[in-house]
């Protein structure tokens, strides 16, 4: 199955008044069933056993008035909202339904989330360790939530209304403006201390963002004049929030059965790509219309692939082209809960023969490595390319293939070489990097697990020239523009887009790769899936490997942004993004969150969607085919000149 699919929020009002309709019947039929079912009794006896039936609401608000109960009115309760649950999912049949008329939320600090009374919440039978006090957003007797970004929640100010996950897609529409304000206030500050550990107050903040940063806190305070550099001769606003719900814009050209697990890709700029699975490589060939074709294959488990000091673990996981795409190193973790290595391979492509196994080492020393990534944007089709990066959790570092002296190594001697450490840093303390991507000019960008992204030139990895603070979610993977402009990172719950650009003293525009940024940075933009999708995707799933389109040339600029869900693979149109006017960022409260984007649904969980390098783009068309591969099929598919 595959094909693009948008959903647009379906509209509440539309289906309340509908649902109520319904509902009134409903009760109108249900009215009639009990009377039809009534045993019949005598009038006199009917008098005796019940009390006399009042003539209006009038009498009956008079009798309850009477009464003096102390229930507060909706006016009198500043928490009290109409909740709304989505059905259907994604069928015809798919809508909103009141779930209660009127109902209260209210906001608890607890260690628990099983519903369990808040005045248990102080016992202590010595059992075991008792979780630090959190957040949770309690709606009547239906939901209890911790308050996070696994929420997804999605504020829609116009119409006084948020929506979110909590076992179900839900809406909450509020009475007033005030009680929409008090809401979204209350649910910031209850994020905020979840995710930091600390009250939300200004000191806080400023504690967690610093004071260069407290645009990313406080976003209408934040400068975004930089990212105003998009062209708007290129964008075009469509009428809905998520365009093109047809099958228009997105085409599917090719779909092939991989007949292997595929683990990732390798895409090539030339002639070939390569699928990574489970028992070798599969070499396919590269066309404008996409990848297809089953060229040679290296199985793992045969001649090919010796191997003498057992650096391979599990299957490769991570594939790096180099020397013009002739050679190949790949990396596999010692296990999926701990994803290091001592050392790689080397795929030497035209002889599909495994040519050496290389280990790391410092000093005489056997060290891991998490990552390696290429020593720039497009150092892979440099022919004499001989350095890739290299990461692990508190390294950074510059791998040579030749020795210290520069000479290449007779990869024909015994044993296995050993890579040169050329350049590089370990950090005493706890950087914790999860990933790295490389620019153009071979700057670098790190992702860490505490959401900070690090910011290194070319020329030093000792010291970051900036260092953005993050949002609290780990990186699981970042990416980068060739000019070094934007950074896109992957987190579980959404992806951060950070423009990098800056004024310095003198007037002149830089990145943060080559300069400190001050205190002019604007705020980043976040990219999410609505509720509705979210849920769709499913709880474990994930975002991961959010990358830009491929370009490996100056002047020319990345046109979509694609990140992998589950069975999703999700597509931004990069110009829109960046257009701070567009409607999608209308009606928003704190940073800016772009829900506007494309899906392709597969039958089976994607390993990995990208699009294949920009020479492949055909002049009809605005962007190269992009590549979806599942463990058992590889799809292409092309984007028409329509706005994505």
């Amino acid at each position: 199955m595959g094909g693009s699919h948008s959903r647009e929020d379906l509209d509440i009002s539309d289906s309340e008044d509908e649902y109520e309709t319904e509902r009134e019947h409903e009760e109108e039929d249900n009215y009639e069933d009990c009377k039809d079912e009534t045993p019949d009794r005598s009038s006199s006896s009917s008098s005796r056993r019940r009390p006399k039936t009042p003539s209006s609401l009038d009498e009956v608000e008079s009798k309850l008035k009477a009464l003096k109960l102390k229930y507060p009115s909706a006016a009198q309760n500043p928490n009290a909202v109409k909740l709304y649950l989505h059905i259907g999912g994604n069928t015809p049949k798919a809508k909103w339904v009141t779930s209660e008329k009127l109902t209260s939320y209210s906001f608890l600090k607890t260690s628990r989330i099983d519903g369990r009374g808040e005045e248990e919440e102080d016992d202590d039978d010595g059992e075991g360790e008792c979780e630090d006090p959190f957040w949770v957003l309690k709606v009547g007797f239906k939901i209890r939530v911790k308050v996070s970004a696994e929420m997804q929640l999605k504020t829609f100010k116009d119409q006084r209304r948020v929506d979110f996950v909590a076992q179900g897609v839900w809406a909450m529409k509020f009475l007033s403006d005030d009680d929409y304000k008090i809401f979204v206030t209350k649910f910031q500050d209850c994020l905020f201390e979840n995710t930091y550990g600390y009250e939300s107050n200004e000191a806080n903040k400023l504690k967690v963002y610093g004071k260069d940063f407290i645009g990313w806190a406080k976003p209408e305070a934040a400068d975004d004049s930089m990212w105003e550099d998009a062209d708007d001769s290129l964008l075009k606003s469509p009428g809905s929030a998520t365009p093109l719900r047809a099958n228009q814009d997105l085409t599917e050209e090719f779909e092939e059965e991989a007949n292997v697990g595929i683990q990732s890709l390798a895409l090539g700029a030339l002639d070939n790509s390569f699928l990574v699975s489970d028992s070798g490589i599969q070499v396919v060939k590269n066309y404008s219309d996409g990848i297809h074709g089953k060229g040679g294959f290296v199985n793992f488990s045969g001649g090919n692939y010796r191997s003498s000091s057992n650096l391979v673990h599990s299957t490769p996981k991570k594939a790096l082209l180099m020397r013009a795409e002739t050679s190949m190193l790949f990396m596999s973790p010692m296990s999926d809960a701990k994803p290091h290595n001592t050392g790689l391979h080397q795929l030497d492509i035209e002889t599909g023969k495994i040519v050496t196994e290389w280990k790391f080492e410092k000093d005489g020393t056997d060290i891991t490595m998490r990552d390696i990534a290429n020593d720039s944007k497009g150092a892979q089709l440099d022919p004499s390319g001989s350095t890739f990066l290299g990461l692990d959790d508190n390294r950074l570092c510059r791998w040579d293939m030749r020795d210290k002296n520069g000479i290449v190594q007779n990869l024909a001697n015994a044993g296995a070489p050993v890579l040169n450490w050329s350049q590089g840093h370990q950090f005493s303390r706890g950087t914790n990097f999860q990933c790295f991507a490389s620019t153009g000019d071979g700057s670098i960008v790190v992702g860490s697990l505490d959401g900070k992204i690090r910011l290194y030139s070319s020329n030093s990895m000792r010291q970051a020239k900036t260092a953005f603070p993050g949002l609290g979610s780990p990186i699981r993977y970042v990416d980068v523009t060739y000019d070094g402009r934007w950074i896109l990172g992957t987190t579980d719950t959404y992806l951060i887009l950070i423009c990098t650009l800056f004024t310095d003293k003198n007037g002149t525009t830089k990145t943060g790769f080559n300069g400190r940024m001050g205190n002019k940075i604007a705020a980043p933009r976040l990219l999410k899936l609505t509720p509705l999708d979210s849920h769709l995707a499913g709880v474990n799933n994930k975002f991961h490997k959010a990358q830009f389109s491929w370009v490996t040339e100056n002047g020319k600029q990345e046109r979509h942004l694609v990140a992998t869900v589950g069975k999703f693979s999700v597509i931004w149109n990069f110009q829109q993004v960046k257009n701070g006017s567009h409607e999608c960022y209308q009606n928003q409260e704190g940073l800016k969150s772009c829900y506007c984007y494309k899906i392709v649904l597969k039958d089976d969980s994607i390993v990995d969607s990208r699009f294949m390098h920009d020479k492949f783009a055909v002049s009809d068309l605005p962007e190269a085919p992009l590549v979806i591969a599942t463990p058992m099929k590889v799809s292409s598919f092309s984007i028409s000149s329509r706005q994505c």
